[in-house]
C-alpha cells in the first residue's frame, strides 16, 4: 500500500509538474495569430496584442494580454475603435469540449472605447457585417443573422478605469465617460444580460443598472427590450422601452427626477441666477420615442416647483433645434421666475409717518437676455387656467406661439383677464438687440381699475369697458420697451368713476367763487389727490396715440348726469407722470345716466398734473380769483353766468 502510495504521489506530481510547464511548450504566438485571425475572419477588424501575452492553463486557461488594441472601422476618426491596457480573460476547461465560448473571469483594465457613426450613420460597433455577407444572410433590413450554435457565456467581468467615447459622424457632437467601475453577467447571448456599477461624466458621478432581455437581438440588429436606472446626485432616470434599429429607434416609458434645476445648470457651466424658490424640485413622466434626430413624449407630466404641465411635445435634435408642443401649464405663476424689480427710491427718514406719500414708480432696466431664442424653431399651444406675471393676473386663456428664426408670434386664441375677455397678438423679433415687439389686441369687459394698477401702477380709473391698441415698442429692459412706446390706444368704459376729486364739487365752488365768494374757497380749489373722492361718469371715451413712451390725447370725452368733460394731454410712461387739461360744465338739466345732452351752462378749465403716485388737480379760475388785478376779467365772467346762477 505504501508503495502503491508512492506511485500515485509521483504520478500526481508529474502531471502537476506537465500541467505547469505545457505553457512553455506551446507556441503562444501562434495561438494568438491564430486568434486574431479568426477575429478579423469574423469582424473584419484586426486585434493586435503590443505587450505581453501570458498563458497559464490551471486552473483553468488563464490568457493575459496586454496593450491589446482592436481596430476601427475603414472610415473611422482614429486607427483604433478600443485600445486596453490589460485584458485578462479564464476560460474552464469544460467550455472547450463543449463547443461554446464561456468564460469563468473577463477583466479590462483601462479601456479606451470609441462609438461612433460615420457621415451616413453607420455604427462601429456594427461587428458582425462579415458574417452576414459570407452566410449571404444578409435581411432586407440590414439584420445580421448569427449561426444557431453561436453563444456567449460570461462569468465575472469586469471594467475598472479608462474611458468610452461616443462620436456622431453626422453632427459632430461627443460626449465621454471615464472612470469606470462596472460588473457584467451574462450567461447567455439568449438570456437577460446585466450591467451594474458607476461611470463619471463631466466630473459627475452615475450609477447604473442596466438590463437587455435578449443581446442576440442587439447584436442581429433586431428590437429588443431593455431597463435602465440611472442614480446620481442631479438627476435620477428610468426607462423601460424597446430599441430598434442599431439604436436609431428608441421608445418606452421615462420617469426622471431631480432636486435641483439650477444644480444641473451649473453642472452644465451655466450660472442660473434664481431665487431661492425657483428651479429646484422637478420630475418628467411620459412614454417617448426617440426616433433618428427626432425626440417625441407623450401623455407628458411635468412638475417644476408649483408649476405642473401635461401635454405632448416633439423635438428635432437635428442641426437645428425644432419643437412642437401642445400643452396645459394649469396655474402658471411666473413671478419666482422673474427677477426682482429695481426698488423704488426710499423716502427720508426724517419725514413724520402721517405726511408720507406714496412712492414714485421706477422702471425695471434688468437686461433681458433673448439670444437663445435664435437656437431653435417652435410651434407650440399653451393653455393655463390663469397666469401670474409680476403684478398682471390673467384668467384662462390659450395661446399660439410660432417661432423660427429668432422671430416670435404669438397668438391669443382665448384670454380672460380682469373680468373680461379678448384676443391679441404680440411679435417678438430677437435677432439682435435692441429686441422689437410689435402688439394688437382687443380686450372688451375689462374692469379698468386692477388691470391699470397691475399693468402700469395707475390706480386712477374704475369702471368696465373696452381697450384696443396697436402698440410697438424696442428694447432690452422693461425700461428700454417703456421708454420706446409707440402705437395706438383707444378706450370705451361705462358706469365708472376717476378717483381722487368730486369734479361736481369744485365747480360748485368755482361758481360760488365767481359769486364773490373768493376768501372761503381759493384754497379749497388747489388740492392734492384725495383717495375718499372721486367723479362718477356713465360713459369716458378717448383714444391716445404714444411715442418714446409719452401718449397723447385730445379727443377725451366724460359724460354724467351732473357735468361733461372734454379734454387733452399727455401721460408719460417714462417719467409716470400726467399733464391734463380739462374743461368741465355742468349740465342745464339732469335726465338721468346715459343722456346724451352735450349742453353745458357753467365750464370751467382745470388742471391734472403730476407723477402718478402723486396726482395734482388744479381748477384755473382759483389763481385768477387770488389776483385782484383781473377783476374785470371775473366781472365779464359773472356777467355770462349770471343767467345761470343769478348775482
Amino acid at each position: 500500500m505504501k508503495t502503491l502510495a508512492k506511485v500515485l504521489g509521483i504520478i500526481i506530481v508529474v502531471i502537476i509538474g506537465l500541467l505547469i510547464a505545457i505553457p512553455f511548450f506551446i507556441p503562444v504566438d501562434a495561438i494568438f495569430t491564430k486568434v486574431s485571425e479568426q477575429v478579423e475572419k469574423t469582424t473584419g477588424r484586426t486585434l493586435t496584442i503590443a505587450g505581453d501575452k501570458n498563458l497559464a492553463i490551471f486552473p483553468s486557461l488563464r490568457l493575459e494580454l496586454n496593450d491589446v488594441s482592436f481596430s476601427n472601422m475603414a472610415d473611422g476618426s482614429r486607427a483604433n475603435m478600443a485600445t486596453m491596457k490589460q485584458l485578462d480573460i479564464h476560460i474552464p476547461w469544460t467550455s472547450l469540449f463543449s463547443g461554446e465560448v464561456k468564460l469563468g473571469k473577463f477583466v479590462i483594465r483601462e479601456p479606451d472605447v470609441l462609438l461612433e457613426t460615420n457621415a451616413q450613420g453607420k455604427g462601429n460597433w456594427q461587428l458582425f457585417d462579415k458574417v452576414a455577407e459570407q452566410q449571404a444572410e444578409q435581411t432586407k433590413s440590414g439584420q445580421v443573422s448569427l449561426p444557431e450554435n453561436f453563444d456567449i457565456e460570461l462569468g465575472e467581468v469586469a471594467i475598472y478605469g479608462g474611458q468610452f467615447t461616443y462620436l456622431d459622424g453626422q453632427t459632430g457632437a461627443k460626449q465621454q465617460i471615464s472612470d469606470l467601475e462596472l460588473a457584467v453577467l451574462l450567461q447567455s447571448l439568449r438570456k437577460p444580460l446585466e450591467l451594474k456599477g458607476g461611470i463619471t461624466y463631466m466630473a459627475q458621478r452615475f450609477n447604473l443598472d442596466v438590463v437587455v432581455d435578449n443581446p442576440i437581438k442587439a447584436i442581429e440588429g433586431r428590437p429588443f427590450a431593455v431597463t435602465k436606472t440611472v442614480e446620481s446626485d442631479l438627476v435620477n432616470v428610468e426607462f423601460k422601452g424597446q430599441i430598434a434599429d442599431q439604436g436609431q429607434n428608441i421608445s418606452g416609458t421615462l420617469h426622471l427626477e431631480g432636486d435641483s434645476v439650477k444644480d444641473i445648470a451649473k453642472w452644465q457651466g451655466v450660472e442660473l441666477n434664481a431665487k431661492d424658490i425657483a428651479f429646484n424640485a422637478f420630475s418628467v413622466d411620459g412614454s417617448m420615442q426617440m426616433q433618428g434626430q427626432s425626440f417625441t413624449i407623450n401623455k407628458l407630466v411635468a412638475k417644476l416647483d408649483e408649476l405642473a404641465i401635461e401635454g405632448m411635445s416633439t423635438i428635432n435634435l437635428g442641426e437645428r433645434l425644432a419643437v412642437n408642443a401642445n400643452v396645459d401649464l394649469g396655474m402658471l405663476d411666473l413671478n419666482p421666475y422673474l427677477p426682482e424689480p429695481t426698488e423704488a427710491v426710499e423716502a427720508p427718514a426724517e419725514k413724520p409717518a402721517e405726511d408720507a406719500k406714496a412712492e414714485p414708480i421706477v422702471w425695471d432696466d434688468t437686461k433681458m437676455e433673448l439670444s437663445a431664442l435664435n437656437s431653435l424653431d417652435a410651434n407650440v399651444v399653451v393653455r393655463s387656467s390663469g397666469l401670474k406675471a409680476r403684478d398682471i393676473t390673467l384668467g384662462e386663456n390659450q395661446f399660439t406661439l410660432k417661432l423660427q428664426n429668432a422671430v416670435a408670434n404669438l397668438s391669443m386664441d382665448k384670454f380672460v383677464a380682469y373680468e373680461g375677455q379678448g384676443k391679441g397678438t404680440v411679435m417678438l423679433n430677437a435677432k439682435q438687440a435692441p429686441y422689437q415687439i410689435n402688439t394688437n389686441f382687443s380686450l372688451a369687459g375689462i374692469n379698468a381699475e386692477p388691470l391699470l394698477t397691475d399693468a402700469a401702477k395707475f390706480d386712477k380709473l374704475m369702471g368696465k369697458g373696452s381697450i384696443d391698441w396697436q402698440l410697438n415698442t424696442r428694447g432690452q429692459s422693461q425700461k428700454d420697451f417703456v421708454n420706446a412706446l409707440a402705437g395706438k390706444l383707444s378706450f370705451n368704459f361705462a358706469d365708472g368713476a376717476v378717483k381722487g376729486a368730486n369734479v361736481a364739487e369744485l365747480v360748485r365752488k368755482a361758481k360760488e367763487l365767481i359769486q364773490g365768494n373768493t376768501a372761503a374757497l381759493a384754497d379749497g380749489l388747489n388740492t392734492d389727490y384725495d383717495e375718499s373722492q372721486k367723479t362718477d361718469f356713465t360713459a369716458l371715451t378717448g383714444s391716445m396715440t404714444f411715442t418714446n413712451g409719452v401718449g397723447t390725447n385730445s379727443d377725451l370725452s366724460l359724460q354724467s348726469p351732473l357735468i361733461r368733460i372734454t379734454g387733452e394731454g399727455e401721460v408719460s410712461l417714462p417719467a409716470t407722470e400726467v399733464n391734463y387739461r380739462l374743461v368741465t360744465g355742468i349740465v342745464d338739466s339732469i335726465e338721468g345716466q346715459g343722456t346724451t345732452d352735450e349742453s353745458t351752462g357753467f365750464k370751467i378749465p382745470m388742471r391734472i398734473k403730476g407723477p402718478f403716485h402723486d396726482v395734482g388737480i388744479k381748477l384755473d379760475v382759483a389763481d385768477a380769483a387770488k389776483e385782484k388785478a383781473k377783476e374785470k376779467v371775473k366781472d365779464k365772467v359773472k356777467d355770462k353766468l349770471k343767467g345761470l346762477f343769478g348775482g
